[in-house]
């Protein structure tokens, strides 16, 4: 039998359920996928930063351009006037 034709089966059975029967049993398939969910993401206790930090740490070593440029505003003008000159763009000639 196909798992949809299973699918149908015990749903058609479930629906013959008593109304607190259905709920118990809804209640225990939500918990059986909050369990599945939690063994894939990692602990439970584990907050979002800390799933973040270790997400980031498990991609590696991120190389950095102009890691010496310490104020944020002036290394996005750094890049952009970096792209610029790639493009082979002068905004500072008079032409």
């Amino acid at each position: 039998m196909s798992s949809v034709g299973q699918l149908e089966e015990v749903l058609a059975l479930a629906l013959q359920l008593a109304p607190k029967e259905r709920l118990q049993l809804i209640e225990k398939v939500a918990a059986s996928v909050e369990r599945d969910i939690e063994a894939v993401s990692g602990s439970p206790d584990e907050t979002w930063g800390q799933k973040l930090v270790r997400m980031m740490d498990e991609g590696g070593p991120i190389e950095m351009i102009h890691p010496e440029i310490e104020d944020a505003t002036e290394w996005v003008k750094q890049i952009r006037w970096d792209q610029d000159e790639r493009r082979g763009l002068k905004w500072d000639d008079n032409q």
